[in-house]
């Protein structure tokens, strides 16, 4: 398993990456995680549309919360040819819980609790803490990389208009 040390970090200490970097200009890797209703679905499952997809460690924090409710909120401009998924690894119960506690309908929230598979095949499951690190990937309708954001401190948020920037010029 590849590793990837000073990437990110948390609260100022170094964390290390689980898998291969994703690149801008591949073609998304195919992982399968579970939805509320512990259906599996597969990256591949929204093909056709432009995919915002947003990686966070888990709904039940503050960063997490915002970034969520943020994209939930910017989803009802980008239009029916964009799809936004939040994936944890959160429980699918849990993701359920958080959502109707905030009132979030737009995203998707998808949970890769089960085997961890988004998170190695797109580099992102943190070692020691078997999370997924804060990241925004943007796949185009064809399923292509476009934009790859890793947040570099877990604390902190994504940049927002960079990727609402890139999905703007794909739809």
């Amino acid at each position: 398993m590849n590793q990837r040390k000073n990437i990110i970090t948390f609260k100022g200490q170094p964390l290390t990456l689980l898998g291969d970097e994703i690149l801008c200009g591949q073609e998304a890797p195919e992982a399968v995680v579970l939805d509320n209703a512990l259906n599996p679905v597969a990256l591949s499952d929204f093909r056709g549309k432009v995919a915002i997809v947003s990686s966070v460690p888990s709904l039940d924090t503050p960063v997490c919360d915002i970034q969520t409710r943020r994209f939930n909120t910017e989803a009802a401009s980008l239009g029916e040819n964009v799809v936004v998924l939040t994936i944890s690894m959160d429980l699918p119960f849990a993701q359920a819980r958080w959502c109707g506690a905030a009132g979030v309908e737009a995203v998707k929230t998808l949970s890769d609790h089960r085997d961890g598979q988004f998170g190695l095949a797109c580099g992102l499951m943190i070692e020691e803490m078997r999370l997924l690190a804060r990241s925004v990937l943007v796949l185009d309708s064809a399923g292509t990389v476009r934009y790859v954001q890793i947040v570099p401190e877990l604390t902190e948020e994504p940049d927002y208009q960079s990727v609402l920037d890139v999905v703007r010029t794909l739809v």
